[in-house]
């Protein structure tokens, strides 16, 4: 079952649970009455609120979230948590108030008391790295679905609760939502869940309350660095996934140099594991066999323990996550060899939006992909090429008002290892879309062999224009959209699917 609108996934039959006992097992603050009151859920968004609800206060760039205390109050909200300056914000409304120094700081630890996720959890996996967090997120719910669990999944594309699915809002959701989220896999009997943590998902708390069993480190490489001041502070962010108060064990691929970075700087016992020839790693991807539809694997680990494979999207990077997943596994306890024999025939995942072929049999190859930093253009242009006999043509646009820096270097990428570049909108938000496109125009100049460029906008007529100059043998990547079905205008998010306006352009020119 699939919805185009993200809800808020709760329990459906919370356990209500006393303000009173909150503030006494955590030592809080408060005003007003607490007699009688219990809490049903946690939220921070007056829209989420539902009755006997705990309505967080966050102190944000433009307003303060108790200011909208009332509203929650008119929803059901039975009680706020904020800060001292939210509880004067607050004080008109009558209910009982809990003060926290940090309201963003306490939110997970609250919404973990509250919905009771520390007790009797499932399977708790983790996977941050700049790119491949959402494919090995995708492909450890598989194998573990293949092992015979029931599965949760939380993904920039997906939320997954056994055989429900609904289209995601955030990489990693805040932290009540998570809990919330959590609970309610906890009611359908989900015994193992992988979760993709952001670099912001750990400096903003959204997975505080929460002790993973295992995490794994994919890479790192430039992106995000409107959020952080330089690599040394994304990089920071990161390794503090590999902390005692949030993991038992880690996963380090050493594919990037960054990696034994992490196995350096790792309070946790880790392992290591690298799909790059001659790296001095405890595990080992090889790439077998590469064919349109699957990449063949073996994967090598101490004692010389290895299975083979096959993983349904073209790349060596993909195999590196397929990999990379399987460890997690072998850490969290399961068996290399019960693993082996429940993937023997290829491990069975859904991975939207990554490298996913949306053209037919005849005709030039279509692929789009989620793809937007140039580490990630490098990796899947590098693996549509080995499959494609003629020009790899490439559409693809920028984010608006999300880290410029990476911008020229996107454009270089791109017009470096395809034939033909096409470059087009994304999403503008408030950003000048013309002048986002001269900027990857500035940076598709500095490739060393540059593409043949074309400058079309919007998107729609990109795509067709790029169908346009395919020819049977070639393949088109558009890079950028992925899964989303939407595009961010002005704030404004409009209903677009590049997947549907692929297929449409094919059709259109006869393919």
């Amino acid at each position: 079952m699939t919805t185009r609108i993200p809800p808020v996934l709760r329990p459906e039959h919370p356990l209500p649970r006393p303000l009173s006992t909150l503030v006494s097992e955590f030592g809080l603050d408060y005003r007003g009455s607490l007699d009688g009151v219990e809490l049903h859920g946690v939220t921070v968004r007056t829209n989420e609120v539902e009755p006997g609800d705990l309505f967080v206060g966050l102190k944000g760039a433009n307003a303060h979230g108790a200011s909208f205390a009332g509203e929650a109050k008119e929803r059901g909200a039975v009680a706020v948590l904020t800060d001292e300056e939210g509880a004067a914000l607050a004080a008109d409304t009558g209910l009982p108030i809990v003060i926290v120094d940090s309201p963003r700081g306490a939110l997970g630890d609250i919404s973990a008391w509250v919905y009771q996720t520390n007790q009797n959890p499932p399977l708790l996996f983790g996977v941050t790295g700049t790119n491949g967090k959402t494919s090995t997120s995708h492909l450890l719910e598989g194998i573990l679905k293949q092992v015979g669990l029931v599965t949760g999944l939380s993904s920039t594309s997906e939320r997954h609760i056994g055989d429900l699915v609904v289209v995601s809002r955030l990489t990693t959701p805040e932290a009540s939502e998570l809990h919330a989220l959590l609970a309610r896999m906890r009611e359908s009997e989900v015994r193992a869940v992988a979760l993709e943590v952001s670099a912001q998902a750990l400096s903003r708390n959204r997975v505080d309350g929460i002790v993973f069993d295992v995490v794994s480190f994919t890479n790192l490489s430039h992106d995000h660095l409107d959020d952080y001041a330089d690599f040394e502070e994304y990089f920071q962010a990161k390794l503090a996934f590999f902390d005692p108060d949030r993991a038992r064990r880690g996963v380090v691929s050493l594919d990037t140099p960054w990696g034994q970075r992490v196995v350096e700087g790792s309070h946790i016992p880790v392992t290591t594991i690298s799909a790059t020839p001659g790296v001095d790693a405890e595990w080992t991807v090889e790439i077998l066999d590469e064919q349109p539809s699957h990449t063949a694997i073996r994967l090598t680990g101490p004692d010389s323990r290895s299975l083979e494979t096959t993983v349904p999207i073209i790349g060596w990077h993909m195999a590196a996550n397929a990999g990379l997943a399987i460890v997690m596994m072998v850490e969290a306890g399961f068996d290399l060899e019960a693993i082996g024999h429940a993937i023997r025939d290829g491990i069975e995942a859904y991975l939207p939006g990554r490298t996913e072929r949306v053209s037919g049999d005849s005709g030039p190859q279509v692929y789009v992909d989620f793809g937007h930093s140039p580490d990630a253009f490098y990796n899947t242009l590098k693996a549509v090429r080995t499959f494609t006999p003629g020009r790899v043509i490439m559409v693809f646009g920028a984010d608006g008002d999300r880290d410029p820096s990476k911008r020229h270097e996107m454009g270089r990428v791109a017009s470096e290892y395809s034939d033909i570049l096409v470059i087009t909108d994304h999403h503008p938000r408030f950003e000048d879309p013309a002048s986002i496109r001269k900027t990857l125009i500035e940076g598709a100049g500095l490739a060393e062999h540059p593409a043949e460029l074309h400058e079309v906008s919007p998107p729609e007529p990109a795509i067709r224009h790029a169908v346009s100059l395919a020819r049977e043998g070639d393949s088109i990547l558009w890079a950028g959209p992925g899964h989303q079905d939407y595009r961010d205008i002005r704030g404004v998010r409009t209903p677009y699917s590049a997947r549907a306006e692929a297929r449409a352009a094919l059709r259109e020119a006869g393919w």
